[in-house]
């Protein structure tokens, strides 16, 4: 039986020893994490959502009343006060990656996880569809319960422990569901014929796997369903058995992070999966791992919070459950402005064909056909010669934006005409979001959108022109547009 009935102290039955090795991961890989996630919001955020952005914030907060919806920007939005909260949660984060708050009391570990996650949810309730992710809230619910975890000083709360495993219970068993009822693909296994090469931002490796045998796609699909479906109700089973169904989820998500780029979804689920991994079981496999066996006491008023953090979570379960037995299960949704217990799961369609934008420019007053040259973004397929690379866990928003607008997503048109003209005025913060500029900052005469439609070259193909893509136009989104006088 597990230790959960640990001594110290009159609260020592709320804490468990043998959990320790999986506070150690969650509390420091989350807050790497938002780390990652407030870089990137210093990076992309002005440009795309700032006061001279594709959808400035100010805007927003003229036209839609904020009453209720939690965000520190509203009494006001400047990048100024954007960046000073980005780098007040760069500064909570490092701290907590490096241990300096798990070192105090268990109060100080509380109050810079709930920092961070005020932070970071006040940037997400104002970002529109670049901040329209359903690992946004995955991180916000994860940085939530991660402040409940203590410090060295306490045992690890087994109330914080469960609480990490249904999170991830949803998040893979909210995914097995909306495949097996979303798509046939799924069901037939065929879904890997296509997922490679239609994924969002493909990485280094995917044009290799999706060139695997097809017998093998769909044995991967299948294992897909098992440790979606199936697995997730024995992380809370007895350890060790436990610990092999987390060893389960965190390997199928590796497979996942070197076959794409998800940004920090797949990272995020193994770190929460971790928090069914015992330490007796790590100390079988690494006995350098043998847990300490020092009595710690929980203090009465931290036992008290963390109780209420945990009925908190299981009365915000009812719609989360009320949704996974819905035959309309709906896809990564929150059900409340806190971003709290929510719904999750990815890809509950497979596209079959990939559309990519290709946005182009030109210096010349009339162009002709050659005078065209393309705008080349960071993560995004573009020239057909160039490999993808890897930046998950970094998030490209922009790049996940034209990738939905190729699938002809509404809410996209929105920022894409202020984009095109962001490029005719060679706006330097719209094209630091590129990877190549091809008028080295000067501005344009004409820019233009056209679509093309892109499939992996195949291995004799890739040996005669050294090509990763096939490309064809089909299209025009935007015709040449120029700035008028």
């Amino acid at each position: 039986m597990e230790a959960w009935l640990a001594p110290g102290g009159s609260f020592g039955w709320f804490g468990t020893e043998n959990y320790d090795a999986a506070r150690f991961v969650l509390q420091r890989g989350i807050a790497a994490i938002y780390l990652v996630a407030f870089v990137a919001a210093l990076r992309q955020f002005p440009a795309l959502l700032g006061e001279r952005g594709l959808l400035p914030v100010p805007r927003l907060l003229d036209r839609v009343p904020m009453k209720g919806v939690p965000t520190l920007f509203r009494l006001g939005y400047t990048d100024r006060r954007l960046r000073v909260m980005c780098w007040a949660g760069v500064a909570l984060a490092a701290s907590v990656v490096v241990g300096v708050p798990q070192a105090g009391p268990p109060w100080l570990p509380m109050i810079t996880f709930l920092a961070m996650y005020g932070l970071y949810l006040s940037l997400v309730n104002v970002g529109q569809v670049f901040f329209g992710f359903g690992w946004e809230s995955l991180l916000l619910e994860a940085g939530f319960l991660a402040a409940f975890l203590g410090s060295d000083q306490t045992p690890t709360p087994i109330i914080v422990i469960l609480a990490f495993r249904w999170l991830a219970f949803r998040v893979e068993f909210g995914a097995g569901l909306i495949k097996i009822r979303g798509d046939p693909v799924w069901r037939d296994l065929t879904a890997l014929y296509y997922h490679h090469e239609t994924q969002p931002m493909p990485g280094p490796l995917s044009w290799y796997f999706h060139h695997l045998p097809k017998p093998l796609h769909r044995a991967e699909v299948a294992a897909n369903h098992v440790v979606q479906l199936v697995v997730p109700f024995l992380l809370f089973a007895p350890q060790p058995v436990a610990t092999w169904a987390a060893a389960a989820v965190i390997a199928t998500q590796a497979w996942l992070v070197i076959s794409g780029n998800f940004a920090w979804l797949n990272w995020l689920t193994m770190l929460i999966a971790f928090s069914a991994t015992g330490d007796g079981v790590l100390s079988a496999l690494i006995p350098t791992l043998a847990p300490t066996e020092a009595t710690r006491a929980t203090p009465a008023a931290f036992a008290v919070v963390v109780a209420g953090a945990g009925l908190l979570t299981l009365v915000l379960s009812y719609w989360p459950v009320r949704n996974l037995l819905s035959r309309h299960q709906r896809m990564n949704a929150s059900f409340n402005h806190w971003h709290l217990v929510g719904a999750y799961g990815a890809f509950g369609s497979i596209t079959r064909r990939r559309h990519e934008i290709v946005v182009e420019g030109s210096a010349v007053a009339d162009p002709g056909d050659g005078d065209w040259h393309e705008y080349v973004f960071a993560g995004k397929p573009g020239p057909v010669d160039r490999r993808p690379r890897q930046f998950a866990p970094y998030h490209l928003r922009l790049d996940w934006g034209m990738w939905f607008l190729g699938l002809g997503s509404a809410s996209q048109y929105a920022w894409f005409d202020p984009f095109l003209d962001r490029l005719l005025l060679a706006d330097p913060a719209v094209l630091r979001l590129l990877a190549d500029d091809p008028f080295d900052g000067a501005r344009p005469a004409w820019v233009r959108a056209r679509v093309f439609a892109y499939r992996y070259s195949t291995p004799a193909e890739r040996r005669g022109s050294g090509a990763w893509w096939v490309r064809r136009e089909v299209a025009d989104l935007a015709r040449p547009r120029r700035l008028t006088p």
